[in-house]
């Protein structure tokens, strides 16, 4: 074929003037198919979440911000809750599959429990009182109204885990950022009980002195039950969520693939 050779029907000219060897021209094919093609799992990535998605959720986190550091202090971005939050606006932001799993694996569940409550609540049947401040009158509407992510927050997350990807790794990613801030929590935050310097200064960070914010709980040593959350937490609420969430990213992708639709590739 001349010069030339023919790869997946296309032909190209080898750029050398003097005749080189075949495998000198094959390389030359591939590296330059490589550098011309775009990735076709990016192109398709660009356009899964709105623009107006990514500024409207962004401008939320803005307001929410402001409020709580005025309203709560800085020390309130320790919890779970207000971790995921912003790991979901990055995951927003980039796309990132790691991003939105790691938010997903640690709050979906919890956050499950939150909206069970509200409803509860909503019914005259609280089930845990977690969301007893949603219904106080002294806390501004405003504020209620923001803190209203909690319900909202794991129908999100999950929908991005469905349209991102659901990374594996985020199950150790998480646990290890919740080791963090459980032992943030319990060594340099004040505990339930605590004299504090304002009426909602955070105390009692994430239960890592019980479940109670009054008073620390007495069934066993804080040091049991800082070790109870550091080992119970990854094995009975996270690895199950991480179970999950991996069933339900295979369960859609093979449906895609049953039904003869493109798909991008699954997540490390």
């Amino acid at each position: 074929m001349g010069t030339g050779d023919l790869t997946n029907g296309i032909e190209f000219e080898c750029p050398l003037r003097s005749r080189p060897p075949v495998w000198l021209c094959h390389v030359w094919i591939d590296m330059s198919s490589a550098t011309e093609t775009t990735d076709p799992t990016a192109v398709s990535d660009a356009a899964k979440i709105p623009m107006i998605a990514k500024v409207g959720f962004t401008a939320f986190i803005a307001v929410l911000v402001a409020y709580y550091w005025i309203e709560y202090e800085p020390t309130n971005f320790v919890y779970f809750c207000d971790i995921a939050l912003f790991l979901t606006l990055a995951a927003v932001g980039t796309e990132k599959p790691l991003l939105a799993s790691l938010a997903a694996v640690g709050i979906v569940l919890s956050q499950v429990l939150w909206q069970v409550d509200f409803v509860g609540q909503l019914l005259g049947l609280p089930v845990t009182g977690m969301t007893d401040y949603m219904f106080n009158p002294e806390i501004s509407l405003f504020g209620r109204g923001l803190s209203f992510f909690h319900f909202w927050l794991p129908i999100l997350l999950i929908g991005l885990v469905l349209r991102l990807g659901y990374d594996r790794r985020a199950f150790w990613g998480w646990t290890s950022i919740a080791w963090v801030a459980i032992l943030v929590s319990y060594f340099l935050l004040p505990e339930a009980g605590a004299t504090l310097q304002s009426a909602n200064q955070p105390h009692n960070v994430n239960y890592v002195f019980g479940m109670s914010s009054d008073s620390p709980q007495t069934l066993m040593p804080s040091w049991a039950w800082l070790s109870l959350l550091l080992v119970g937490l990854p094995a009975l609420v996270y690895l199950p969520t991480h179970g999950l969430l991996w069933f339900a990213w295979s369960f859609r992708n093979n449906a895609i693939d049953n039904n003869g639709i493109e798909n991008n590739p699954t997540p490390t």
